[in-house]
């Protein structure tokens, strides 16, 4: 059922990846919640139960990129999930709780936190947009800014490479939102967002799987319908699918 259903969806909701040049010295990286919680198997309600191959080559391509973008000394920015105990992000269980590990970084990219040219914000919801929103004069008067905002302004980039996971849900709410804050206006030097699909990835988990566990059958997730519609999506609204970047 799953391959039918994917040959539909490529059928009739046709994506196209591309080799995207990126500017020099004017694109920034941004991974999205590669942290043990989602990653690395057995590490928590939503991690994967097994070894996942998609996961797997998501994690090695991040890292590929990311030493490049650090041995030019270009920006580099990571999300990573970070919820307070006992503070659910319905609908889904608890998960990166703070103090658990479950919120920290993969081992093959945990090195990122010594490096200086990278930015770290931790975000306790999907879309790391919202989650970079912090308050100023701590929060008394009501204002704020956006990290993310600042990041791409003060650093002048035409281009964002985006990786992480998952790619329907926190990937693309962040896409989607940086689209329309690029088209708004709010950070004028950003040309493209770019995805890079052998950096992304997201979870498996059939219907027959999630009424077996006793969840509702709208909470099934096929893996290769999902990621494909991910993409879509973005695409749809003027992101860019890479398949591979040069210039790096």
């Amino acid at each position: 059922m799953h391959d039918n259903l994917l040959e539909m969806l490529q059928a009739e909701l046709p994506i196209r990846l591309v080799d995207y040049a990126v500017p020099h010295g004017e694109t920034g990286l941004v991974i999205v919640d590669e942290v043990n919680g989602f990653c690395t198997v057995g590490a928590g309600n939503l991690a994967p139960p097994a070894p996942d191959a998609q996961i797997a080559r998501m994690v090695e391509e991040t890292v590929a990129v990311a030493r490049r973008f650090c041995e030019r000394r270009w920006p580099v920015l990571a999300f990573l999930d970070t919820h307070e105990p006992g503070k659910p992000e319905p609908p889904y269980p608890p998960h990166c709780e703070r103090g658990t590990g479950e919120e920290n970084l993969v081992p093959e990219l945990l090195w990122l936190c010594d490096d200086p040219d990278v930015a770290i914000i931790r975000k306790d919801c999907i879309n790391g947009f919202v989650g970079a929103i912090e308050p100023i004069y701590h929060g008394t008067h009501g204002t704020s800014h956006n990290k993310v905002v600042d990041w791409v302004n003060v650093h002048r980039l035409r281009s964002v490479l985006v990786t992480g996971i998952c790619t329907d849900i926190c990937v693309m709410d962040f896409v989607l939102t940086m689209l329309s804050a690029r088209n708004h206006g709010l950070m004028p030097t950003l040309e493209d967002v770019v995805v890079l699909e052998p950096a992304t990835a997201t979870y498996d988990l059939p219907r027959t799987t999630a009424v077996g566990l006793g969840l509702p059958e709208t909470a099934a997730h096929p893996k290769p319908a999902t990621h494909h519609m991910g993409l879509y999506f973005m695409a749809s609204r003027g992101a860019v699918l890479a398949g591979n970047v040069t210039g790096l």
